[in-house]
């Protein structure tokens, strides 16, 4: 069960290491294009096509006609990689149960979006946890975990594409588990591991637009792990507000930490061929943007066509 190209790389190590797999389960297609005419499938559903895989896609869960579906393919287990939360009409039905293939290192980051938000609060570290599903979100048993480092230049892509791969490891390594235990391999729960910091568990919530725009008010390492938590999607965004008041939407796919103190929080520098916003506590050199309407481009291309920039700031 899955929807993302996430969930492809996990599905792709069943087929290719010769697990049954007996259906698919995903999103149902979703409108696109202009005039929201065409209908496209899931990248998960896509790779099941094309490997003669049945798939079902229910628009609710609890649809009696998809329960009774799933039923009669009398699956052994069921493998859950970035679906929606489920029923326990459907999670409790296989004999081996159901379980989950997570991006964080839970306890810490249960939620929607965790490889974002273990890049925006600056972690060094995040991982995949596999987990038995019980009746509230990420919050079953752990089988089996597997660290993942985070560099200080990585943005989220870097590490989606890590996860995702480990995640397919993962997986394999803890089928082996279940079989090898007849179903019932050596879990932990969740309360009883210690986080790996002192701090307070850490959320990973849905991220909606409003979520994903800049506080020039923060530090500026505060910033710089907040666009890279970002990047390149949704992408962190600003208001640059012209002399005139006429305000711009920009969005923001890289930046650098300068040590260079600044004055007021929002306030635009040139310098050169480089682009700097003004955090909280120094200069922030904006490196990778797009403009709404306009490509994605380098800083240095940005100023050449935009004259005087250093007249306008940051909202």
């Amino acid at each position: 069960m899955g929807t993302p190209e996430f969930a492809v790389e996990t599905l792709q190590a069943l087929v290719e290491n010769q697990y049954n797999v007996v259906a698919v389960v995903t999103q149902p297609d979703k409108p696109v294009g202009r005039h929201q005419t065409e209908m496209q499938p899931s990248a998960v559903k896509q790779y099941a096509v094309a490997h003669g895989l049945p798939v079902l896609q229910p628009e609710k869960m609890k649809d009696p006609e998809f329960v009774e579906q799933l039923r009669a393919y009398q699956a052994n287990l069921q493998v859950v990689v970035a679906f929606r939360m489920l029923p326990e009409v459907v999670w409790a039905m296989p004999q081996y149960g159901t379980f989950n293939v997570h991006a964080a290192l839970l306890p810490q980051y249960r939620g929607a979006a965790p490889i974002n938000w273990a890049v925006i609060n600056g972690e060094t570290e995040t991982g995949v946890t596999t987990f038995f599903l019980d009746h509230d979100i990420d919050t079953g048993r752990i089988i089996l975990k597997k660290s993942f480092a985070i560099p200080d230049d990585a943005n989220v892509e870097y590490v989606y594409d890590g996860l995702m791969r480990l995640g397919a490891q993962l997986c394999m390594e803890t089928l082996d588990a279940i079989v090898a235990a007849d179903g019932h391999p050596e879990t932990v729960a969740q309360e009883n591991v210690q986080p790996t910091t002192s701090e307070a568990l850490k959320p990973a919530p849905k991220i909606f637009k409003e979520t994903c725009e800049i506080n020039w008010q923060q530090s500026a390492k505060r910033i710089y792990d907040f666009v890279r938590g970002l990047s390149p999607y949704p992408g962190a965004w600003t208001t640059l507000v012209a002399p005139d008041g006429k305000e711009t939407v920009m969005k923001i796919y890289a930046t650098r930490k300068t040590g260079r103190k600044g004055q007021q929080c929002g306030a635009i520098v040139v310098d050169g061929k480089s682009l700097f916003v003004t955090a909280a506590d120094e200069l922030l050199e904006v490196v990778e943007l797009q403009l709404a309407g306009k490509k994605r481009m380098q800083a240095r291309d940005f100023l050449n066509g935009m004259k005087q920039i250093d007249e306008y700031r940051a909202k």
